[in-house]
């Protein structure tokens, strides 16, 4: 019988916050694909989360939801336990989740800058702090922290968003001089713009202008940003740690 390839994920537990909609549920459905068992949390899509869930259980892989706030400390701490509780260990963490709450600089409110940060930046921080004893522990872990190229480049219009995704890149970093003698790999990602459903919502000049500033004249597909999630998890990328990848058609260039 022929040993599992480096990109199967067989008897892996993986968590995916933000995996109801859009690039999460992607995500989530991808690592399943691949043989991992996944968690996922939501704040308000319960509907979606259990369908993604069902579309998990149904190519014979365990599938779990969680009501959890990712920006709530102890949700984190409780989803991480009963992950492990239900599905028997935690292997793999994709941080996913995020808003956005668009205003220039002088016009943003405090609100919208705190709300951003506490899901975006301390909803990243909750789930790794949750996770790196478990990780350190069993001496192996991944970590995939979705990040996005404005939080290289800036985007106008977004500094609350930017500061986020600048932030998670330095946490990438950090955690993982932290986590590397531990066997643990933490990397980002940095998607351009994603074709998902949220993006029905944006006028069609400002999606022509993503398109033109790529060179390959086309915007990513969650599959896209899914199909990199699952390298990084997978024992293909096992010398890889602390980066920053760009997934975006070469927008940023």
């Amino acid at each position: 019988m022929a040993g599992k390839s480096n990109d199967d994920l067989s008897g892996k537990v993986a968590i995916v916050t933000g995996g109801s909609i859009g690039i999460g549920a992607s995500i989530a459905f991808a690592l399943a694909e691949a043989g991992a068992d996944v968690a996922l949390n939501y704040r308000k899509h319960s509907e979606e989360a259990e369908a993604v869930v069902l579309k998990i259980n149904e190519i014979g892989r365990r599938g779990l939801v969680v009501q959890a706030d990712v920006s709530n400390f102890r949700d984190a701490e409780n989803m991480v336990t009963r992950v492990k509780e239900e599905l028997g260990s935690v292997d793999i963490l994709v941080c996913n989740a995020g808003i956005t709450r668009d205003a220039v600089i002088w016009k943003m409110t405090e609100e919208q800058w705190d709300e951003v940060i506490n899901i975006n930046l301390k909803g990243y921080f909750n789930y790794i702090h949750a996770v790196g004893p478990i990780f350190k522990s069993q001496n192996s872990g991944k970590i995939v922290n979705v990040a996005s190229i404005n939080g290289l480049r800036g985007k106008f219009g977004q500094s609350n968003y930017a500061a986020t995704k600048g932030g998670i890149i330095a946490l990438t970093k950090t955690i993982a001089r932290e986590l590397g003698k531990f066997n643990v790999n933490v990397n980002a990602i940095a998607p351009g713009m994603v074709l998902t459903n949220m993006m029905e919502k944006i006028p069609d000049e400002f999606k022509q202008r993503a398109v033109d500033e790529t060179v390959l004249g086309r915007l990513a597909s969650p599959e896209d940003i899914a199909n990199l999630v699952v390298f990084l998890c997978s024992d293909r990328s096992r010398h890889i740690t602390g980066e920053v990848i760009k997934i975006d058609g070469g927008q940023y260039i």
